[in-house]
């Protein structure tokens, strides 16, 4: 408007002039148009006009705090993988026909051959380290192994456990039993506090289960 303005010149044009400088006077004056002055300027507006966008997009950028999903226990994380992991063994384990016969197969000719050396005068621990037997039990513990992930594992743990649980406490077991002692605690009170555990949930959480497991077999073996 102010160039159209400043194009009526000459005496002519002078009523006209001073019409259209009265009418962009005027707009000028009008709220929306100071309004508009003030948000162009980064300040904020003086008669309300022009607001709606910006609350708008402060709404938007709130909203997804305001849904965010509550955090879930730590227990019910390591459960899920827990139950991940017993899936995965469960897709990757059993025999085909063929190995089922193959390790019915080796049982028995472990058991021909040990009975073999033992008849040519052979002790039970040089029977074992003969090659021909070393090769069928580590096949046979494969496909042991394939048929039951983890009980072979198993197996040398217990053997582990039979042999520890009458030898005194390291110094390190004793830290572990402390410590687990103050755990177990606070654990049982973070499921009561935070995660609103009942008497029951809490007594069936697999991992305190786990702990207090731990910790009365390290206490039966400090007598």
């Amino acid at each position: 408007m102010d160039e159209q303005i400043a194009q009526l010149t000459g005496k002519d044009n002078k009523k006209e002039r001073s019409a259209k400088s009265k009418e962009a006077s005027e707009l000028k004056a009008a709220p929306q148009y100071v309004d508009a002055c003030k948000v162009v300027k980064g300040s904020e507006p003086r008669n309300g006009f022009f607001v709606k966008s910006s609350t708008a997009a402060a709404a938007k950028k709130e909203s997804p705090d305001a849904k965010a999903p509550p955090s879930e226990p730590p227990t019910s994380l390591e459960k899920k993988e827990k139950e991940e992991k017993k899936a995965k063994k469960t897709e990757s384990a059993g025999l085909s026909p063929a190995e089922k016969k193959e390790l019915e197969q080796l049982k028995k000719d472990i058991v021909e051959r040990k009975a073999q050396l033992k008849g040519e005068g052979l002790s039970g621990g040089q029977q074992n380290k003969d090659p021909q037997v070393v090769e069928w039990v580590k096949r046979m513990t494969e496909l042991k192994e394939k048929e039951d992930p983890g009980s072979t594992q198993q197996a040398d743990k217990k053997k582990d456990a039979k042999k520890k649980s009458s030898a005194p406490l390291s110094s390190e077991e004793q830290k572990e039993l402390d410590s687990l002692r103050g755990e177990i605690d606070v654990y049982k009170h973070r499921l009561k506090t935070e995660f609103g555990y009942s008497a029951k949930d809490i007594k069936n959480d697999e991992d305190l289960l786990d702990m207090e497991k731990r910790l009365a077999a390290l206490e039966k073996r400090l007598g």
